[in-house]
């Protein structure tokens, strides 16, 4: 990573911090102190060819990867992106302009590979398994899964929580909740699992899943 490359990865990182955004292309002209928009665009794409950056379509679109976080040497930034239910499946919740830092005794989230997202859950059908209503719980995308974990399921426009169960009979596969007063929830067509709970954040601390 040159120099100047570094100096465009450490401004979206401070912007994200601090205002909860990526920044445009103006802002990122602005902090070089350049005057096109293809001088961000040539360091853009050096840092996504590096895999320190992920950039999708649209103005704010620009994602740290792992490997980035490791070249700032800065903690890895988790966004709220909205709410999940630990109960019946509720509709899904954008938050914007909220991140945060996950903590550097937490060292091992800044290694994985995939990316990590928080979510805040409403509900008590997953207390038997250390979440409770109102905690953040920390999320990382996945498209296998094993029998037993804790995941962030989507069913049709709604998400919820549960754990993952895969048997020989039936139900076969489903969802089942930590809290006998709520049924299981079968998994057909209209379900998608979308990642697997890897810790949960409750009183400023980071917590395991059980």
């Amino acid at each position: 990573m040159t120099r100047r490359q570094g100096d465009l990865l450490s401004l979206i990182y401070e912007y994200i911090q601090t205002s909860g955004y990526p920044p445009t292309f103006e802002e990122m002209r602005e902090g070089l102190r350049v005057k096109s928009n293809q001088s961000v665009i040539d360091l853009l794409h050096k840092l996504v060819e590096a895999r320190l950056l992920r950039r999708d379509e649209g103005a704010r679109s620009l994602t740290v990867l792992p490997l980035g976080y490791e070249a700032l040497g800065k903690p890895t930034l988790a966004p709220f992106i909205g709410a999940a239910s630990a109960g019946v499946p509720i509709e899904s919740i954008s938050v914007h302009g909220e991140w945060q830092a996950i903590p550097s005794v937490h060292d091992r989230f800044d290694r994985l590979s995939e990316e990590v997202f928080m979510l805040r859950v409403h509900g008590d059908s997953m207390i038997n398994a250390g979440i409770d209503d109102g905690d953040a719980v920390l999320v990382q995308t996945k498209k296998e899964f094993i029998s037993g974990e804790v995941v962030l399921a989507q069913i049709g426009d709604s998400v919820t929580i549960k754990r993952f169960i895969s048997q020989d009979k039936p139900p076969y596969v489903f969802l089942k909740p930590e809290n006998p007063k709520y049924n299981v929830l079968l998994i057909d067509d209209d379900t998608e699992l979308k990642g697997k709970v890897i810790s949960i954040f409750k009183q400023d601390n980071w917590k395991p899943v059980i």
